[in-house]
């Protein structure tokens, strides 16, 4: 746990429904009495916002995979250094669309760096700041394609494929770490999946109940 308030994070495959979830976490988060800081990764800074924009609408812009992996990397750590820190310093509970796993999955394990590269690279980017709990919306591919249904950025239009190597990356990655990441099944209703959430935070932190 951080020294002052809590990290967490919302992940997922494209499709899973993070967008839909973070809201309702966040007003259940603010009833129980906490102050709560959102942000997105990468973004919620205007260094990261400007690399966003390069990395996930600028379509003309080919990227080698390593020089992708350290935009983000360089996104994350003024998200870090703007955001988070000074967020979890004033005892807030920080929110986040995604963080560092998204990289060790996407780059990682589907774009074929390695995790553990990413993983160095991720620790100097952070200054070792890792979330309390990262909650991972899981879904099959056919509810993700169908839930897709607007115009893709340049990693959602990567296909099936790709999308099949980052779900097994996520539960990997579950696996390895299951103190720290939780898997929610993100099939049902989003009412039902809110629950899911909040039941999960619950179980790793009695206060959040």
């Amino acid at each position: 746990m951080t020294a002052a308030g809590r990290f967490l994070v919302l992940d997922g495959i494209d499709g899973a429904g993070k967008s839909s979830q973070i809201q309702p976490l966040v007003q259940w988060l603010e009833a129980g009495g906490r102050t709560v800081t959102t942000c997105r990764d990468p973004g919620s800074t205007p260094a990261g916002d400007a690399i966003r924009a390069i990395l996930l609408d600028r379509h003309e812009i080919h990227l080698a995979p390593t020089s992708e992996m350290l935009l983000y990397m360089a996104a994350r750590a003024q998200l870090v250094a703007e955001v988070i820190r000074p967020a979890l310093a004033r005892g807030e509970w920080v929110v986040s669309d995604r963080y560092l796993l998204a990289n060790i999955v996407y780059q990682g394990h589907a774009g074929g760096l390695g995790p553990d590269v990413v993983r160095r690279v991720g620790a100097v980017a952070t200054g070792g700041l890792e979330p309390d709990c990262v909650l991972v919306l899981d879904v099959d591919l056919a509810t993700a394609a169908r839930r897709l249904d607007r115009p893709l950025d340049k990693l959602e239009n990567r296909g099936d494929e790709f999308r099949a190597r980052l779900r097994a990356g996520y539960l990997a990655e579950a696996a390895r770490d299951p103190e720290r990441i939780a898997v929610i099944d993100a099939v049902a209703e989003p009412e039902v999946v809110a629950g899911r959430l909040r039941a999960a935070l619950g179980q790793r932190f009695p206060d959040a109940r």
